[in-house]
């Protein structure tokens, strides 16, 4: 019996002793972590310069309406072939227009809106000017949103850099944090980011009847002037703290 019993217990503390060593390899295969945020701020510079043509017409007839509009639009694109542009079509649409009559106190049809736009961007805004120059004054054409933007050719290389330095500002500071445990922050085990950059847009319900000439938007020698783009990048990273 007394032999039974010593078997037992040294099963036992055996047992104990497998339990406090797969416990000990447990809680080392689940590294302390330590989460924070960090960020990074530049610019790029605005190297496009861009505009809408939009082409609107109405007419009793929608076959009519729509011949008119894609009459003028094919114009339009047969100009800017020969201009050192990139084109691509933002709208096309025809509905039928109609309008409150108040003397009547009823809706009534004008006929069918055909409208169709065309997003046009160049690299100086003295192309951008030649062709509002070309179209200025013809009916049934309007020019809208002019605005100076960051190329993504352009912005792709100081995106990526400027992210590398968030991961390296949020390293910092968890180097920071762990530092009063005599810690220090080791591989990246989680992360995610976010990114934001800002446009300039001239607004004018038809910049080429107001010549581009917005408050602010040009100086004394009348060349538009613009700040260049602003770039943020935000992460959020787990470091293993070592």
């Amino acid at each position: 019996m007394k032999k039974a019993l010593t078997w037992i217990g040294t099963v036992i503390g055996t047992g104990a002793v497998l339990a406090l060593i797969f416990g000990a390899l447990e809680r080392k295969s689940e590294p302390r972590t330590i989460a924070v945020n960090g960020e990074c701020l530049t610019t790029a510079p605005r190297d496009r310069v861009a505009i809408t043509l939009r082409v609107t017409t109405l007419d009793k007839s929608a076959a009519t309406s729509m011949k008119q509009a894609t009459a003028k639009i094919a114009e339009i694109t047969e100009f800017l072939k020969n201009q050192d542009v990139e084109m691509q079509t933002t709208q096309f649409n025809s509905y039928e227009k109609t309008e409150w009559n108040r003397d009547e106190q009823k809706s009534v049809t004008l006929g069918i809106e055909t409208t169709v736009a065309v997003e046009i961007s160049a690299k100086n805004i003295e192309t951008i000017e030649k062709i509002l120059t070309q179209f200025a004054g013809q009916t049934n054409v309007f020019s809208e949103n002019l605005r100076m933007f960051t190329s993504p050719e352009t912005m792709k290389p100081i995106m990526e850099d400027c992210l590398g330095s968030a991961v390296e500002n949020a390293r910092t500071r968890a180097n920071a944090l762990a530092a009063g445990d005599n810690k220090r922050a080791g591989k990246v085990l989680a992360i995610s980011y976010g990114t934001h950059t800002d446009d300039v847009m001239y607004s004018g319900a038809n910049l080429m009847r107001s010549k581009m000439v917005t408050a602010g938007t040009v100086d004394a020698a009348g060349t538009i002037v613009t700040r260049d783009t602003q770039v943020s990048v935000s992460v959020s990273a787990v470091f293993e703290i070592r």
